[in-house]
């Protein structure tokens, strides 16, 4: 067994990455030799340390990153954390900005390497100035000496994979991979690698996992970018309600949507069967693959690649508690889809955010509506219930004449049909009067009140 020689320091360290079979996960169900490269193994524990540490010193050689200077980026951990270990070792300072939806502990991982961390909320478009984006693009002009490595649009993210990822796996298999397999977020692995691949031979397949509420699988198949695709969802580090410059869709040949829950169920059984403590994106991956089981023969060799470590999700996807609140462990009873089904509950009216109160007071009072939805170009943005209305009716009449978005609330829970009523009782509050139920199989989303529960435990 060769060993490597003593790093200089530790981003010597990154790549080279060790490959492993899948063995129980696809017995009985996949023929086909199964591989996952196992990025974990970077020091950072993720695949984003190869582009971190690329996009820094192709910074430095353009002359965009100057000594002392302060690296900013929007990032979900991940890319954070491969930054702020190359800003150790050269001496910058980091500033991030993420999203209310990451786990606690990748941004404690991220100040425990001594950066900054700004959290920014989820429900809001790409452009809107509270979003994480347009936060970390807004200190990028504020704070001197700065760089921001926007691993979205910066092609040295897609560079580094083509260039290292594609050559390892294809070295690895010793040519023999047919099919890549890869998690959809910023685009770079899959663009990178699925471009080096198929130059080696074109008749590799590449197929990208996205998840219910990003825009990926709809554009790849229509070339429409279409608002309605967007809305709010839980899994980590895929998918995106916006289309980066690294994605090249050319390279991949088919998206594969996969469900919250069945990501964070196989995120939970790779380790368990597999012995392998990956994070959210694999499980999304994996979960991918066994819905594309049919399309496989025994001779190939599939590829999959495991983003992250298990470590950055101890409090959600392996945590029992947070799967219970979301719905995600089976519960034996009615669920939501007892309650679509048997017609108590409604298929989803919504109010565009531009339109009046007036208009809003109409809609609810022509279907009985004690609460609506509001959208903004289709994406679901906030909600109004009859109490706030009308409270805010008696402080100033006036207000009928305004836009719904000026006295809208937060938009209402989304969880899965397969949630169980007992906690679709536990989440309708007063404030949170209803919540809205997905069915990703019908792509139909559904409203469920208070008095919805009521009539079907009665």
């Amino acid at each position: 067994m060769s060993l490597r020689p003593i790093a200089r320091t530790i981003l010597d360290v990154i790549g080279n990455t060790p490959m492993v079979r899948i063995n129980r996960i696809t017995r009985g169900v996949i023929d086909a030799t199964v591989l996952a490269k196992l990025e974990t193994f970077n020091p950072g524990n993720s695949l984003k340390d190869r582009m971190a540490i690329r996009m820094i010193e192709d910074a430095e050689r353009a002359g965009h990153l100057k000594p002392g200077g302060t690296i900013i980026e929007g990032t979900s951990g991940n890319t954070g954390m491969g930054l702020a270990i190359a800003a150790v070792i050269k001496g910058y300072n980091c500033v991030f900005t993420t999203t209310d939806k990451q786990s606690k502990e990748k941004i404690d991982a991220l100040k425990a390497f001594g950066a900054e961390v700004i959290v920014c909320p989820t429900d809001v478009d790409p452009e809107d100035p509270r979003s994480y984006y347009s936060v970390s693009s807004r200190l990028e002009h504020e704070v001197p000496n700065s760089w921001k490595a926007n691993q979205y649009d910066n092609l040295s993210n897609r560079a580094v994979h083509y260039e290292e990822t594609g050559p390892e796996i294809w070295d690895q298999t010793e040519g023999r991979v047919t099919h890549l397999v890869v998690g959809v977020g910023t685009g770079g692995t899959i663009s990178g690698v699925g471009r080096y691949l198929k130059e080696k031979n074109p008749a590799v397949r590449v197929w990208g996992i996205d998840t219910y509420g990003s825009v990926f699988k709809k554009y790849k198949e229509t070339g429409i970018f279409d608002k309605h695709e967007i809305y709010p969802y839980v899994t980590e580090g895929i998918g995106e309600d916006f289309l980066p410059k690294n994605v090249d869709f050319d390279v991949i040949d088919h998206f594969e949507k996969v469900t919250d829950k069945d990501a964070a169920l196989m995120t939970r059984r790779i380790a368990r069967e597999e012995g392998i403590f990956a994070g959210n994106s694999a499980g999304s991956a994996m979960a991918g693959l066994l819905q594309l089981k049919e399309h496989f023969r025994p001779d190939d060799v599939i590829v999959v690649v495991f983003h992250d470590h298990g470590s950055r999700y101890l409090g959600k996807m392996f945590n029992d508690e947070w799967m219970r609140e979301k719905g995600f462990l089976e519960k034996s009873g009615l669920t939501a889809r007892d309650l679509v089904a048997s017609g108590v509950s409604g298929e989803l009216l919504t109010l565009e955010a531009g339109e009046t109160v007036e208009s809003a007071v109409r809609l609810m009072g022509q279907h009985d509506f004690s609460q609506i939805s509001i959208t903004r170009d289709k994406r679901l943005v906030g909600s109004l219930n009859e109490s706030h209305l009308y409270s805010e009716l008696v402080r100033d009449a006036g207000v009928k004449t305004s836009p719904v978005d000026t006295i809208m609330q937060p938009a209402f829970p989304f969880v899965d049909i397969s949630t169980p009523v007992e906690l679709l009782a536990t989440m309708i509050t007063s404030v949170n009067p209803a919540v809205l139920v997905r069915d990703f199989k019908t792509d139909k989303t559904f409203i469920i009140t208070r008095s919805d529960v009521i009539r079907i435990l009665c």
